[in-house]
């Protein structure tokens, strides 16, 4: 018997990573007074993260400064490690939106106390992600753009132009380090513009004019 299963649940089986990729659009590090790195910095999401299809997000009681951060998403197809960059392109065919939710009050508290900030960023629910993907072949990666809406306003807008390492050079990287599995999601970095996010809102993620996710904050 064929037991079908969704995009979540078959995600987690595969035992996928998120892994984001911080400080990458230069204006960004900039608003939060961070150093510009000369290399890829990432951490962690759990799968847990992932924010469930159609569910409103609903803020957590542990924090009070919920800050969101639209991000492209390239979502791995194929297993690797040790990773050329002159073969990285190899590994990805699509590229969607997502929005890296982070509990900036709680990051701030860690980084002055010299810990681990995980917990203000792979919190139940915190990864948004589009349940649909572009294929590659239509998109110029050197030249994408996308933009989060909050009621209707544009409230951060970027291009994959404006990235300091681009996708090719992230896999690389990431992959000294980690196997990149088939399903493994990468946030690759958002542009300046991140605020807090109040009930009732509604935020809706676009790559150019193609709306690619719509989340109401409770």
């Amino acid at each position: 018997m064929q037991i079908k299963l969704d995009w979540k649940v078959s995600l987690i089986l595969r035992r996928m990573k998120i892994i984001c990729i911080g400080r990458n659009y230069v204006n960004h590090a900039k608003e939060l007074g961070n150093e510009i790195p000369t290399e890829p910095l990432f951490f962690l999401k759990p799968d847990t993260a992932i924010q469930p299809k159609g569910h409103p997000f609903f803020i957590p009681d542990f924090s009070d400064n919920i800050h969101f951060e639209v991000e492209l998403v390239v979502k791995i197809d194929k297993i690797g490690k040790h990773i050329e960059e002159c073969f990285a392109h190899k590994y990805y065919s699509k590229i969607g939106l997502g929005i890296d939710f982070t509990a900036r009050d709680i990051q701030e508290q860690c980084k002055a106390e010299g810990l681990p900030w995980e917990k203000a960023k792979g919190f139940d629910g915190s990864a948004q992600i589009s349940r649909t993907f572009i294929d590659k072949s239509e998109l110029d990666l050197n030249n994408i753009s996308f933009r989060l809406e909050k009621n209707g306003e544009e409230v951060q807008k970027g291009n994959s132009s404006e990235m300091l390492f681009n996708f090719d050079k992230i896999i690389t990287y990431i992959s000294k380090f980690y196997t990149l599995k088939i399903g493994d999601l990468i946030y690759t970095g958002t542009p300046a513009g991140v605020a807090k996010v109040i009930a009732g809102e509604t935020l809706k993620g676009f790559i150019a004019d193609k709306e690619m996710f719509k989340v109401v904050v409770k």
